[in-house]
């Protein structure tokens, strides 16, 4: 596996990656959900919702898979 310039292996910089994006975006939808609630549409907040579990999902998948590849060489030095 690949090491980049920052120590770690491609695939441990894409899960990380991937996770930063998804809590942040679930932080956003939070905003989003009370926009569509002020404005009176629900389905639309709760659409919002699923889009927001969605993305916290994914983030907790890719702490799962962060937590097996710790410590092993496969991760590259930075997570070793």
């Amino acid at each position: 596996m690949a090491t980049g310039e920052t120590g770690f292996s491609d695939v441990v910089y894409d899960l990380i990656s991937v996770q930063y994006h998804s809590l942040k975006a679930g932080h956003d939808y939070g905003q989003y959900v009370r926009d569509a609630e002020n404005a009176g549409k629900k389905e639309i907040a709760e659409f919002f919702r699923t889009v927001m579990e969605q993305d916290s999902e994914r983030a907790a998948r890719c702490h799962q898979f962060l937590t097996e590849l710790s410590g092993t060489k496969e991760a590259g030095p930075a997570v070793g």
